[in-house]
C-alpha cells in the first residue's frame, strides 16, 4: 500500500518524508489556501521533498480549462507532479485527453464505484473515494471501498489505483488495507495516530530505565 499524505504544510511533509515511508502528497485549492502561500511555489517545493506523485489540482470547470490548466502544471512543475481533477463529465474528458498525452491523473471526489469505474475507463491514474465525508452524511464509507476492489477484481484490465480520501481515523486506513485499496491519503496527524501505541512507550520507558540502572552500577 502507497502512504500519501494530505497536506500543504511544508514541514509536515519534510517530518513525516523524514521517516522513510512516505509515497506520494496530495493537494487542494482548500488546503493551499490555508498555507497561505502561491500555489506553484508551494507544490514546486513539495515535490522537491517528496519524489513520489504530488497532486496539483485544477480550478477550471469545463474540459477545455482543465485541459489548459493541467498541461500547464504539467510544463511549469516538477515531473513527479500529477493532475487532479474532479469526478465530473468535463473531468473524464480531460482525464481522457491527459492520459492520451501521457500525464498522470488523480480524479477526486468520487463517491460512488460507478464514478470511480468511469475514471478508470477515462485513463485515470488513481480515483480518490472519500471515505469520510460518505460517514459525514450516516453512510458508511467503508462500504464504497469495498464496492469498488469488489469491481476492480472482476476486471484485469484496470490498472488504476483506489486512492482512499478523506481518512479520519487510523481504523480507516487498517479497513482500506485489509480490503486491498492501493493508496490512502491521510493527515499528519493519522501518520502520528498509526505510530503511537501506549504499549511502546511504556517498553521504551522500562528499557531506559533498565539501562540507566545498568550505567549507575557500571560508574560505582
Amino acid at each position: 500500500m502507497e502512504f500519501f499524505l494530505d497536506t500543504a504544510d511544508v514541514e509536515e511533509i519534510r517530518e513525516i518524508a523524514a521517516w522513510g515511508i512516505l509515497d506520494g502528497v496530495t493537494t487542494n485549492p482548500s488546503l493551499i489556501k490555508k498555507s497561505g502561500r502561491d500555489f506553484k511555489t508551494v507544490v514546486a517545493e513539495i515535490a522537491e521533498i517528496c519524489d513520489g506523485p504530488i497532486s496539483a489540482e485544477v480550478t477550471a470547470m469545463d474540459t477545455a480549462g482543465m485541459l489548459e490548466q493541467g498541461r500547464a502544471l504539467k510544463a511549469d512543475l516538477p515531473d513527479n507532479v500529477i493532475i487532479k481533477i474532479p469526478c465530473t463529465p468535463e473531468g473524464l474528458a480531460a482525464t481522457k485527453v491527459l492520459n492520451s498525452e501521457g500525464i498522470d491523473t488523480n480524479v477526486t471526489l468520487v463517491f460512488s464505484a460507478s464514478q470511480a469505474l468511469m475514471a478508470a475507463k477515462a485513463g485515470a491514474t488513481y480515483v480518490s473515494p472519500f471515505i469520510g465525508r460518505i460517514d459525514d452524511t450516516g453512510a458508511d464509507g467503508m462500504t464504497l471501498i469495498a464496492e469498488i476492489m469488489e469491481t476492480w477484481s472482476n476486471y484485469d484490465i484496470i490498472t488504476t489505483k483506489v486512492l482512499a480520501a478523506s481518512i479520519r481515523h487510523p481504523t480507516h486506513v487498517l479497513a482500506c488495507m485489509q480490503l486491498g485499496a492501493h493508496t490512502v491519503t491521510m493527515p499528519t496527524k493519522i501518520f502520528r495516530q498509526l505510530m503511537s501505541h501506549p504499549l511502546t512507550d511504556k517498553g521504551l520507558e522500562g528499557f531506559m530505565r533498565d539501562w540507566a540502572a545498568v550505567e549507575a552500577a557500571g560508574n560505582a
